[in-house]
């Protein structure tokens, strides 16, 4: 039996997205997010910062190539706290289809450093990825939806680091980001969401904010003793992590016309952690 066709409230068939922080770090959060979204029928272009992608991205390519529903993903090196190279990388994906219908804004770098002991330029380090990054990388992709007079959706990775502060897990500027990012769709969502009078516009803004997931950064804390799997496990009300797969969906939720209504929100999903 073949698999059947998603629903066209989800059908992401000839929309050109893009996903950053999706090729560096093996099946990391971006790239399963990227994966969703070529599932449902996008093209995806998949932005890091390393010459060339880990080799999960090339596995996930294949996969989404043998699917046969047009969806696929691409690879672009960019660092995103570099305004001048995510705007060219943006035009460029842009031009090439007259059109950017959306993005997943999921690059971010972490650091376990008390306050105490943190440096003044790991501060500016994490944040020109984890926020500057996010706002650049939102900026350079409205520019070219509201040239190409696109009505996409823009969905921006946070973290329930944002609104709590992890038990036992010492990342005061980390979480700090994630809530300046969650701040920052409320505010993007409200510049961008009206249709103007020459038809641009009508761009939607949101965040996902994920619980505790098992990618290779989790799997980096718990190694060098940052973290506590057990602890975190015992934390959320399902009792164990989360795997990056669990996020495609409301990843294309998001980006698709499923959520046409919904914007300026934050749309936790964590295991009910923060539900206590």
């Amino acid at each position: 039996m073949t698999n059947p066709q998603p629903p066209k409230l989800f059908d992401l068939s000839g929309k050109v997205f893009v996903v950053t922080g999706a090729g560096g770090n093996g099946r990391g959060l971006g790239l399963c997010m990227a994966e969703g979204l070529a599932e449902a029928g996008g093209r995806v272009h998949c932005l890091d910062r390393l010459e060339r992608p880990h080799e999960a991205f090339y596995e996930s390519q294949k996969a989404a190539a043998e699917l046969g529903n047009g969806g696929s993903l691409e690879y672009h090196q960019c660092d995103v706290a570099n305004s001048q190279t995510v705007e060219a990388v943006m035009e460029k994906i842009a031009v090439e289809k007259q059109r950017i219908d959306g993005l997943v804004a999921a690059a971010a770098i972490q650091q376990v450093t008390s306050a105490l002991d943190y440096h003044q330029d790991d501060i500016a380090k994490m944040l020109s990825v984890n926020y500057t990054g996010v706002f650049l990388s939102a900026r350079a992709c409205a520019r070219q939806m509201l040239k190409y007079k696109i009505r996409g959706s823009i969905c921006l990775i946070a973290s329930m680091s944002g609104i709590i502060a992890n038990r036992g897990f010492i990342a005061p500027v980390y979480n700090s980001s994630k809530a300046a990012v969650i701040q920052l769709a409320r505010n993007l969502a409200m510049e961008w969401g009206r249709i103007k009078e020459d038809g641009s516009g009508g761009i939607r803004v949101n965040c996902i904010s994920p619980g505790h997931i098992m990618t290779p950064m989790v799997k980096a804390n718990f190694d060098a003793g940052e973290a506590n799997r057990e602890e975190w496990e015992n934390n959320n009300m399902l009792g164990r992590l989360s795997e990056p797969e669990e996020f495609k969906g409301a990843g294309v939720f998001l980006l698709s016309e499923a959520s046409s209504y919904m914007t300026g929100n934050n749309l936790v999903i964590d295991g009910g952690t923060t539900a206590w």
